[in-house]
């Protein structure tokens, strides 16, 4: 019964794509490529200098395209720079820019755009929440925390229309990597100042990625169209893409069955087996740099005691959630930064190899030295958002917090824009979280716990040993060095807890069989410029 209501659903899905393509053209035009793709979440914007999220970036990164951009695998590649010189002491880059790098209208993309870009990111009235990303450039930390209110003394600098001048603090080897991020994408000048905090919404935005926005219904789509100005689109077969805004998992695999989607990066994992047996080839599981974790706001109590932060680790069950509530493969947390992480080795949780009854001494024992016991309870609210199996393991984890510490959960959930404003606002007692890879460097991973971090430092956390150690990683030229600071670093973080890291994630996509370019790789990126449909 199952295999025949399979097949019904696959032969859906199938014609559905072969229609996409191959529907018959009216009064002789030519039928357009069309690609529907499942979001998360609804974005909070399509500017580049404000989006957090995954399901943003998924849809900014088809709009915009910065000096590097990624291939199929994820890897980067020359994007709006046609190529660079590097100094000997590796601090200084200039980028020269491509002669046909267009925005949508038509206009030249030139250095001053992403002077400009650069500058206005970091402003600190634009509130950027990655802004930190970007302080390995000499001046960005000043300019970004107001100690220089001079936006001319940051090191980015147009010496002409395709001439850009990168000048970093130290040496950073993930430099490249990280301008094919939102936080290095270029912006309209001329359309920003015009149009003000409305530059980016439909009839007004103008981008230089591979697509320009269309149109956008909140709570429902968001539509792209090629951009016929951008260098490559002689090579971009998909001539419209579809984002479709479903954040219950649940619904959007019934929605990739019936055909609605042809690609959706999500599914309840209680629907894994099923899908293994019936969709073995559409279910793509792969490993993935991203962790998922519980941020603990240690600005105010309970969570501003450090033994209370470890009490809550030290009894939370990491294998019962992968193995018997997931069942993904999703190994379990006991470092922060993941396994397989670039030229590193994660520092490990101290308690990690105890048996669990040593565990529930250690954290009781805790909880009752800094104040908490059978006649006053530890109390908190555990925040998280909608979609898929956030709740099961919110249950789960005060249930076993219960059980173990006696400790009161409430629980609150939210969409994903109101429960991301509230962890970034500091408006939380503890809050669910998942960080993915901006790029494959552990400092990508630990730069959350800096004080200099901002908003996306979730629980306010900040210890002078940590950020001393930090910027010494920052400034270290041996590789070596640089990977024991930064664990040297992690076991500072793991210590002091204001993360407890749950699991590494694993991608899950849906990608129906009509779909190619689809390639899997470990930051989860897939631009729609390399897919294409067939029949």
């Amino acid at each position: 019964m199952i295999g025949a209501q399979a097949n019904g659903w696959r032969f859906a899905a199938v014609l559905t794509g072969w229609l996409a393509v191959w529907s018959a053209a009216v009064d002789g035009a030519v039928a357009e490529t069309v690609l529907h793709r499942g979001s998360l979440g609804e974005p909070a914007s399509l500017d580049p200098a404000l989006i957090t999220g995954a399901w943003e970036n998924h849809i900014v990164g088809d709009l915009f395209e910065g000096l590097l951009t990624e291939n199929a695998a994820g890897e980067p590649i020359p994007g709006q720079a046609a190529r660079w010189d590097i100094s000997g002491d590796r601090r200084v880059y200039t980028f020269y820019l491509r002669n046909d790098a267009r925005w949508s209208n038509g206009e030249p993309v030139t250095a001053f755009d992403f002077e400009f870009a650069f500058k206005r990111l970091l402003d600190p009235a634009t509130a950027a929440p990655y802004a930190s990303l970007l302080f390995p450039i000499s001046g960005a930390r000043d300019v970004n925390t107001g100690a220089s209110p001079d936006a001319d003394r940051l090191g980015v600098i147009a010496l002409d229309d395709t001439t850009l001048l990168i000048i970093l603090n130290h040496p950073t080897p993930h430099f490249l990597t990280q301008l094919k991020h939102t936080t290095a994408f270029p912006v309209p000048r001329a359309v920003v100042e015009a149009h003000g905090a409305d530059w980016s919404t439909p009839g007004i935005m103008v981008s230089n990625g591979p697509y320009r926005l269309d149109t956008w219904r909140p709570q429902g789509r968001i539509a792209l169209v090629r951009n016929p100005h951008h260098y490559a689109q002689a090579d971009i077969v998909i001539d419209r893409v579809v984002f479709h805004t479903i954040e219950d998992a649940a619904e959007g695999v019934k929605r990739f069955r019936a055909g609605d989607v042809h690609i959706y990066p999500n599914f309840p994992p209680r629907q894994y087996d099923w899908l293994r047996q019936n969709l073995a080839a559409e279910t793509r599981v792969t490993p993935f740099l991203g962790v998922y974790y519980y941020a603990l706001n240690t600005r105010q109590a309970p969570f501003d005691h450090p033994d209370v932060r470890r009490a809550l680790s030290m009894t939370l069950d990491r294998r019962m959630i992968t193995e018997d509530l997931r069942g993904i493969g999703e190994p379990p947390a006991y470092s922060f930064v993941p396994p397989g992480t670039r030229a590193y080795e994660p520092a490990l949780i101290d308690f990690h190899h105890w048996p669990v009854e040593r565990r529930i001494r250690r954290a009781r024992l805790l909880l009752q030295l800094a104040g908490y016991g059978p006649d006053r309870p530890l109390t908190f609210d555990l925040r998280y958002n909608s979609g898929t199996g956030h709740k099961e393991i919110a249950v789960a984890a005060a249930a076993l917090w219960k059980e173990r510490l006696g400790a009161e959960v409430t629980l609150t959930q939210a969409e994903p824009v109101v429960h991301y404003t509230a962890l970034q606002s500091g408006d939380f007692q503890a809050g669910r979280a998942g960080w993915s890879a901006d790029y494959n460097d552990a400092q990508n991973f630990l730069l959350l716990g800096e004080s200099a971090t901002g908003g996306i430092n979730y629980a306010g956390y900040s210890n002078a040993r940590f950020d001393l150690l930090m910027d010494e990683a920052a400034a270290a030229t041996d590789p070596t060095a640089r990977a024991g600071l930064l664990q040297r670093a992690e076991a500072h973080l793991l210590n002091d807890m204001p993360y407890v890291p749950i699991f590494f994630y694993t991608s899950q996509n849906l990608v129906a069989q009509s779909v190619q370019g689809f390639v899997d790789n470990v930051e989860d990126i897939h631009r729609t410029r390399w897919m294409s449909l067939v029949e």
